[in-house]
This record gives C-alpha cells, structure tokens and sequence, in this order.
C-alpha cells in the first residue's frame, strides 16, 4: 500500500497532477482497501473490472486475487506509469479510455464479473446506468462513492428519486461501510461510502423501458403530487390515475418518492390493463 509521500513522489516523477475533473483522489487507507477486497469475495476463477485504478492501490490486490482484471483508465500520464508498473502482470489488460464512452461490447468481458471501482464521483449515476442496463452486466458491483450518492440509492419509500427506483430496478444495493475523505490524497470535500449492487436475477417488470417511461413522469415535478403528473404526462384523466392510487390502497395526495419498487409495478400492470382495453 502506498503512503502520502510515495504517492506524491510518484506523481511528481510522472509529472502527474490529480484534477477535480477527472474525480482523481488516490486511496492511502491500508484497512479501506482490504475491507473492499473483502468484500469482493474474489477468487481465482473471477473476473473483475476496475475503473480508474490511478496508481494501482486496487489493482495490486485484485491481480492477486481474481484470475482476470481489466483496468480501464482515462489519463495518460496514469496510463503510461499502470503500464510501467505492471509489464510483467499476466492476467491483467490495461486499457486506455472513458468508460462511458467505450462500448462495453469491445471489452470482452467474460460473464460472470465483477465490478470493483474506486468510482470517479462525476461518472457515479452514468456509469452505474450503463452497466446495469447492458446486455452484459455484472453480477456484482462492488464501488466507492459519494457517501450522499450512496445513502440516496438504498433510499427506501418516502424518500425515494428516480436515481435509487432505477437501481433498485435492476440490483439489490447494501451500504457496506463509510469511508473518510481523509483517507484520501489529496482529499475531497465530500464523505465517501462503499455500496453492493447485487445484480437481480429477475426484474420486477417486464418492459423496463415502459416502466421508466411512467417512473420519469412520476418524478418529473417533485412537489406536485403523483397523479397530476402522471395525468399531465400520459393524457389521462386525473380521477382514473386517482382510481388505480385508491384501489392500490394509497392516497391520492401521495407523491413519487412515497412509492415502493412493488406499488410502480402494480400501477404499471393498470396501466398496461387501460393501454390494452383502448
């Protein structure tokens, strides 16, 4: 594991200056990384990806555990020093790029894998859509975010936002444990916390992009409540939404972020009723 000062030699030797930008905070906190590896739950048959492994602090540990590792990195001076640092690493592929760009297709990534990621917070919401909605997800994400982000995804009806609906959609989140910003170089303003994704085997629904439809309309106005928007939204009459609320045993005066993942499902299973009766 790397110290302050050998990661702040490094960079100056590589002429390497971390950037808000590019979400570049190096991990020098020996137990937060051991309890991510743990937490992995690897072995030698695993495949893993990693997303901006920056000095290797991860990446030391995942090449050890796992059978297969493919590091992707944007910044090319890191790029340049990973490919220095790990010439003679067997099961380990490099590859140069933004992940959110790149068509996961071409990364070869064998099923079943991991996802473990000391995770860039600007790339946080996009970069879990996208590989929960490919056509080969994970089976697990194992990834350190922003401590707000991550209690924002586990969120549970009350408090729910189309970010944790989409999620809980898909996986099955659990906050493992929270990580200080002083367990970073150099720090960042904010907490950080490390959250599983669980991938579900079955989704709750079977049309998601039906289901989004409605879900995006249902939160389109926060503070309005859910079947104006919902009436708005899909040209329906207000007493008809009001109708599927009542029959569903909730109020009408009930928002979006009071709904739990099994009330959508029902109201879309109405809904699909009425589009099919017209």
């Amino acid at each position: 594991m790397l110290t302050i000062s050998e990661i702040k030699a490094i960079c100056q030797e590589y002429n390497i200056t971390p950037t808000k930008s590019k979400g570049q905070n190096f991990l020098f906190d020996q137990n937060v990384m051991e309890k991510i590896i743990q937490s992995a739950k690897l072995g030698p048959k695993d495949v893993v990806l990693e997303i901006g492994p920056g000095l290797g602090v991860l990446t030391d540990d995942l090449i050890k555990q796992s059978g297969q590792v493919t590091a992707v990195e944007l910044d090319k001076k890191l790029i340049y020093f990973l490919r220095k640092k790990y010439a003679s690493a067997p099961n380990l592929k490099i590859i140069e790029g933004d992940i959110l760009k790149l068509n996961i297709s071409t990364l070869d990534l064998k099923r079943p894998y991991k996802i473990v990621a000391n995770l860039p917070y600007n790339i946080t919401s996009n970069f879990i859509r996208n590989f929960l909605e490919t056509e080969n997800p994970p089976i697990e994400m194992i990834i350190m975010i922003q401590k707000e982000v991550a209690q924002r995804i586990v969120a549970k009806k009350g408090e729910m936002s189309l970010l944790s609906l989409s999620v809980q959609f898909y996986a099955e989140p659990k906050i493992l444990f929270e990580v200080s910003r002083n367990s970073f170089w150099p720090s960042p303003q904010v907490d950080s916390a490390v959250i599983s994704l669980k991938l579900k085997s079955s989704l709750p629904f079977s049309d998601p992009k039906a289901f989004f439809k409605v879900a995006k309309i249902g939160f389109s106005a926060k503070r309005k409540q859910l079947h104006n928007n919902l009436a708005n939204g899909l040209h329906l009459g207000n007493d008809q939404i009001k109708g599927f609320l009542k029959d569903m045993g909730l109020t009408e005066k009930i928002r979006a972020q009071d709904l739990a993942m099994e009330d959508w499902v029902k109201l879309l299973q109405k809904l699909e009723i009425t589009k099919t009766q017209k």
